[in-house]
């Protein structure tokens, strides 16, 4: 993994142990989502405005959010971050047929719908 980001997991780590914060440690994955909720609208202003700077800024807080409800789902053995990245990059991989398989996309509204119709298949092979 990317030392910056190892070093965010380990940063997340700290400000939840007994040596940390004790708002960081008293957050729950239930109550994160308000926060996370909250930067994502933050994100999605800065790219309303074109505020680039901001958004740059934004983004990290977001990121540090989903960090943070990753740290506290593995300190409740529930999955961790490994998991989650492990997770979306073979999502995006099944998803991606016309990159990654044999699928052709001949524009990016056919591509739309391959991985709608990917999607699906996904989930009907999940029930």
């Amino acid at each position: 993994m990317n030392p910056s980001f190892l070093s965010l997991l380990s940063l997340a780590s700290r400000l939840r142990s007994e040596k940390g914060c004790p708002w960081d440690r008293k957050q729950t994955i239930e109550s994160m989502k308000n926060h996370l909720e909250e930067e994502a609208l933050e994100v999605k202003e800065a790219i309303n405005k074109e505020d680039y700077k901001n958004l740059k800024e934004e983004l990290g807080d977001l990121l540090f959010q989903i960090i943070m409800i990753a740290q506290i789902a593995s300190e409740q053995k529930i999955f961790n971050m490994d998991d989650v990245i492990k997770n979306i990059e073979n999502k995006i991989i099944s998803r991606h047929t016309w990159v990654f398989g044999s699928d052709t996309a001949l524009n990016a509204d056919h591509a739309l719908d391959l991985w709608e119709k990917n999607k699906q298949k996904e989930k009907e092979s999940n029930q």
